[in-house]
């Protein structure tokens, strides 16, 4: 058995099954992948994947374990190497972090920042997308930290620790009705459900908090446009298609000085965002402070009792009486 076999199998499975693909992302052949995928199968006597001619068609049952055991081998390297690198210089290295695009604008770049100026030997590379694709990344090891808010269920098998509490607003065109309306007294639900909606894609940036408030108000919101982006959201209501729904943070009024804010508070839930890794990672020190930095209340030590928690609800009461800051 030899690690590089182990890498194929992880790789393909990250691919879709996709062996060309694969030998495209890796810089070798896919007759050397197959091969050595056939190799191992027949060291180990059971088949990995099943296939259908010469196509992967799915990982078997005992493929799903020995893929699982690949991965925790893989990631296991990938810490024996921040082991050595923190011990021959704590400055440098690589961290990467996956995360939707409204963290990435709106509530990293001072973490980001303060970063770069203690670290700039440290690299930085940032990933976004779905909370599917964020797990996916952290998965196979291709990102250190997680930052997501929404799909918590996806991330059941890293250590999530919770960083701040977030609200939303309403934002409308300068003198649209509600502007007026919200003068004279609060909205309500049904204020803004009458209205046509701009807001996140469902599964994105605390979208299911929302859908949720006007589920139990009996309300059926008219959403109009959906976008994985605050600015494109931003962009929409400036063209007029309708009210939008974002998070407090992400208005600026000196960048969006056409466009009126309406505290939301009320209407809808707060979201909590949180920042993850997975189970096992030796963290350098710089992981340490970023985590730090982002949330100050994550100092190392209540860190690392998160992760001698054994569970994701063993964590939960570690925070029960926490406070989160809010944004």
């Amino acid at each position: 058995m030899k690690l590089q076999q182990l890498q194929y199998i992880s790789e393909v499975v990250r691919h879709d099954l996709n062996v060309s693909a694969t030998a495209q992302s890796l810089f070798t052949s896919q007759p050397g992948i197959s091969k050595q995928i056939r190799l191992l199968e027949d060291e180990l006597g059971v088949e990995i994947f099943a296939r259908r001619g010469k196509r992967l068609t799915q990982v078997t049952p005992v493929g799903e374990i020995i893929v699982g055991l690949a991965d925790d081998i893989l990631h296991q390297l990938g810490n024996v190497k921040r082991v050595a690198d923190e011990h021959r210089d704590e400055r440098t290295g690589l961290l990467a972090i996956a995360t939707t695009h409204t963290q990435a604008r709106y509530a990293l770049p001072p973490v980001v920042r303060k970063f770069r100026a203690a670290y700039p030997h440290v690299s930085l590379k940032m990933h976004q997308g779905s909370p599917a694709q964020l797990a996916e990344l952290a998965r196979t090891g291709e990102v250190d930290f997680v930052i997501a808010t929404e799909g918590l269920d996806l991330f059941k098998d890293l250590v999530m620790l919770p960083c701040y509490r977030w609200y939303r607003d309403v934002i409308v065109p300068r003198g649209h009705p509600l502007e007026a309306l919200a003068e004279e007294r609060q909205l309500t639900l049904a204020d803004v459900a009458a209205e046509p909606i701009v807001t996140y894609v469902f599964g994105f940036t605390g979208r299911s908090a929302l859908d949720q408030a006007f589920r139990a108000a009996g309300l059926q919101p008219k959403v109009a446009f959906t976008a994985t982006d605050t600015d494109v959201i931003k962009t929409y209501v400036r063209l007029g298609f309708g009210v939008g729904i974002i998070a407090s943070m992400a208005f600026d009024p000196a960048v969006d000085p056409d466009l009126r804010t309406i505290d939301a508070a009320h209407l809808f839930a707060p979201s909590v965002t949180h920042i993850g890794f997975r189970r096992g990672t030796f963290l350098r020190r710089f992981m340490y402070e970023f985590i730090e930095w982002f949330a100050p209340h994550l100092h190392r030590r209540v860190v690392d009792a998160a992760i001698d928690r054994p569970s994701g609800a063993a964590r939960e009461k570690l925070f029960a009486d926490l406070q989160l800051p809010v944004r």
